[in-house]
């Protein structure tokens, strides 16, 4: 199992892109690591608000994918300099200030991967 350190993980998450929406939020990642595979989302948190995977979208390459429909028999190739957006449905989450973000997702290669950071509305 590879192991990518947390300051890694987080250059992911493209400072500034958090959202607020009607009901939910929205987020933008960028793949700045190197050519890889998302196998699933386990879920997102942003502040104390939980997303599990069906109330999670990723949109990339003009596709629109379920949360619940990323696995490990089908991942989402994730290339080197591929952008896209997690969208969040559900619940109101997003505060005025500082807010937190946890998103936990799988990869093949290093298993299970925690991203946190913060951003500002």
């Amino acid at each position: 199992m590879v192991v990518v350190p947390e300051f890694l993980i987080r250059r992911i998450y493209q400072k500034g892109s958090l959202k607020k929406l009607d009901n939910g939020a929205s987020i933008v990642l960028k793949n700045v690591l190197g050519p890889g595979f998302i196998s699933g989302f386990n879920y997102v948190k942003i502040n104390d608000v939980l997303f599990e995977p069906k109330n999670v979208k990723f949109i990339t390459n003009g596709q629109e994918i379920l949360g619940t429909d990323v696995s490990e028999a089908n991942p989402i190739a994730f290339r080197l300099g591929q952008s896209g957006t997690l969208v969040m449905s559900g619940n109101d989450c997003v505060i005025d200030g500082s807010n937190k973000i946890a998103i936990e997702a799988m990869n093949p290669e290093a298993g299970k991967v925690l991203l946190t950071a913060e951003d500002n509305i």
